[in-house]
């Protein structure tokens, strides 16, 4: 029974760090989707669709090697939390790389079209606000921090005010059809990148789930403490 839960135990260990090496992909992804849109380069948005087949068919091996392990180890407690945030980690990541390829996808259709300096500059701090997130949420979860992961609303505040603010440098680019939609599509490029953050923050909530058992949901007015789903 003892070399059972410790071959388990390994097994989660070994999901963990496959979840963990994807987040970091994740990362990357993001800085090479952005670039993509920014300078712009198609070969940089290729590279980013070609990645995140790789992280669809993690997403698949992942999600088949838990259902052995919950089919065969039928865990309880603690190790049943871990299990459920592997599932729900494994779900966020896949979705982050799809955010990742969206981005790439509007730099790639926008190709040739006229540019705003002012709205590039405005893409760029967004993704210069998201890949920290990414990093302190990885961390937070490797070092069961939950100090850490209450960060992160904190830190997505200011990408959702950049979000929310795009359409004023849009309407600014109105005289100008081909200008417009370029600056229409980089609207899309804003949402993705605020739905990124918006799944680190859920990363961090699963974070807490695992330390404390509560679902909590994290948020801009109990982001110090979170607040327990139903609660």
């Amino acid at each position: 029974m003892t070399d059972t839960r410790a071959h388990f135990h390994g097994e989660l260990a070994d999901l963990e760090q496959t979840l963990l090496n994807v987040a970091d992909q994740a990362e990357q992804m993001v800085q090479m989707a952005v670039e993509a849109v920014c300078l712009p380069d198609m070969d940089l948005a290729a590279q980013v669709v070609r990645l995140d087949v790789k992280i669809d068919q993690t997403y698949l091996d992942v999600h088949n090697r838990w259902m052995q392990l919950m089919a065969l180890q039928q865990p309880m407690a603690g190790d049943l939390r871990m299990m459920s945030v592997l599932l729900h980690l494994n779900t966020t990541l896949e979705r982050m790389g799809d955010q990742c390829v969206n981005i790439a996808k509007m730099a790639q259709v926008t190709y040739g079209l006229p540019r705003s300096e002012t709205i590039i500059a405005h893409l760029r701090e967004m993704g210069d606000l998201v890949r920290p997130m990414i990093r302190t949420g990885v961390e937070a979860l490797v070092r069961r921090d939950l100090d850490e992961a209450r960060l992160l609303p904190a830190m997505d505040e200011p990408v959702d005010r950049l979000n929310r603010n795009m359409y004023k440098e849009v309407v600014e680019c109105g005289p100008d059809p081909e200008l417009l939609e370029w600056a229409t599509r980089m609207m899309l490029v804003a949402r993705a990148l605020e739905r990124i953050g918006d799944q680190v923050v859920d990363i961090a909530e699963q974070t807490a789930f695992l330390l404390t058992g509560d679902l909590m949901e994290f948020n801009d007015d109990a982001f110090s403490g979170g607040q327990p789903l139903g609660g």
